[in-house]
């Protein structure tokens, strides 16, 4: 049931408003007070606020409201109304966020039409936050997989850079997971609600590809029937991707460098620039340096595209990663799919470990899934992977051959594995630095849990209620715990 906040100083006109609101199934919350109403927008989230401009027939206070309403998370949808003919004023609310405005009198239907329309925006909008918000989701860093050296140099990287708009050359064979790293820097950046646009330079000829990235007029080459937007034009605002630019045309190139250079962009038969406002993420699957050597590839324009390069290392240079991705592709892939949980014997895990993946982690991923699929029931056995894997590579078979492996943690932090493991807070052979005693874990726990509470006691001034809603406890769990007779055994 939509929430509707309804405000003005007139009794009677609140009274036959909330009553008609009513009647179409909405809930209501009138007023006639602002500091009331003011207090109201955080209590109830109202979903759509009606709001006068002139509640006092002098100051425009309905303007407050309007403020309050769109700082509110998510932002409230806002109707305007005003009996001065203060068109101007009305529409200035309208430029501070309002999404309509009313002149008293206004009609019945006109006023449940508006209502209508209003709610119908905010249920769009609440929409499309949602939908941002998974995309987000799944494409935060955590979605890159790994924990080797190399990778870790990848995370870091890509934190430090996402939220800038410095055009970046992502390198990296086949099958490393570049788009991945492409939508991962788009979905934490500043532009993460306008368009990700990607396209294959590859996939298309020449005169298409132009066609694709540029636009066209309607008559500009057989088969132009309507005038056409490019893709930079459609990623106005957000990021376009680049894959495999290395394959572009000469003339492609130098269109490219074009609008790298001007920030516009000129549609195919047509004289007049477009301005448009892009972030270029680029990739390569060979290093370009041959290609400018060759002369297939233009050197200012690689100076463009290079301003940042991030490079990915392969899955052969990464071995270690390989039963954190195996784990991955089961447990958060595979399994939900197929209501199963999946193991896989050592010998199997020893084969993937030592299979030099030419296709790397794409070629892994199809891999792990035949196998699941293949699999007699729900253990993977080395006979369950490609016959190509398993001939490439010599491994001894011994008693734990068969035996299920267990599967490593994949963890959910947004930055795996940066903020794992302090490199600095253990020595070479993994052990913890010498000088401090290693306590009994009780010991140490009680300790952890004194601390916190201390912290909770200071941030709230020493009164033990706030500190207890604050923690989570009741007050009586905070006084044992304080006074220590919470121990255990």
């Amino acid at each position: 049931m939509p929430k509707i906040l309804l405000l003005d100083d007139e009794l009677t006109m609140v009274q036959m408003v909330a009553d008609m609101l009513r009647q179409e199934g909405h809930e209501v919350f009138p007023f006639t007070n602002i500091q009331a109403a003011s207090g109201a927008l955080t209590t109830h989230t109202p979903d759509l606020v009606i709001t006068d401009l002139y509640l006092d027939k002098a100051n425009p206070h309905g303007m407050e409201i309007l403020k309050k309403a769109r700082e509110l998370t998510p932002p409230a949808v806002v109707i305007v109304i005003t009996g001065f003919g203060s068109v101007d004023t009305a529409k200035e609310a309208m430029k501070q966020g309002a999404f309509d405005y009313l002149e008293k009198p206004f009609k019945v239907d006109e006023f449940k039409l508006c209502v209508q329309r209003a709610l119908s925006y905010n249920a769009a909008v609440s929409e499309t936050v949602y939908l941002r918000k998974q995309l987000k989701k799944k494409y935060q860093f955590s979605q890159i997989i790994g924990s080797a050296p190399k990778m870790q140099q990848v995370f870091k990287m890509i934190e430090r850079v996402a939220d800038t708009d410095s055009t970046i050359l992502i390198l990296g064979e086949s099958g490393t997971g570049k788009e991945l790293v492409a939508r991962a820097l788009h979905f934490n950046s500043r532009r993460q609600f306008a368009p990700f646009v990607p396209i294959n330079c590859s996939a298309l000829p020449e005169n298409l590809l132009e066609s694709e990235l540029f636009g066209h007029r309607r008559g500009s080459f057989t088969g132009a029937i309507t005038d056409k937007k490019g893709l930079f034009q459609e990623a106005d605002g957000g990021t376009i991707f680049l894959d495999e630019v290395g394959s572009m045309s000469p003339l492609l190139q130098s269109r490219l460098l074009r609008v790298l250079q001007e920030r516009e962009v000129r549609r195919v038969g047509e004289n007049v620039p477009v301005y448009v406002n892009v972030r270029v993420l680029s990739a390569a699957n060979e290093p370009l340096e041959k290609k400018i050597k060759d002369g297939t590839f233009r050197e200012d324009l690689y100076y463009r595209l290079n301003v940042i390069p991030i490079t990915l290392p392969s899955l052969r240079e990464r071995r270690d990663d390989i039963p954190l991705l195996v784990a991955h592709f089961l447990k958060d892939k595979i399994s939900p799919r197929t209501d199963n949980s999946f193991q896989m014997t050592r010998q199997a895990m020893d084969i993937l470990c030592a299979y030099d993946w030419p296709g790397n982690v794409r070629e892994l991923e199809n891999a792990v899934e035949r196998a699941a699929t293949l699999c007699d029931g729900d253990l993977i056995q080395a006979a369950d992977l490609p016959p190509s894997v398993v001939e490439s590579v010599q491994i001894p078979s011994n008693k734990d051959s068969e035996a299920a492996v267990t599967l490593p943690a994949v963890p959910d932090s947004a930055l795996y594995p940066l903020h794992a493991q302090d490199p600095a807070a253990t020595s070479a052979g993994g052990k913890p630095p010498s000088g401090e005693p290693i306590l009994p874990l009780r010991t140490f726990m009680r300790e952890q849990e004194q601390a916190h509470l201390n912290r909770a006691l200071q941030e709230c001034d020493g009164d033990k209620e706030k500190a207890a809603v604050l923690l989570g406890v009741s007050l009586a769990t905070l006084y044992r715990k304080l006074s220590g007779e919470d121990k255990e055994g």
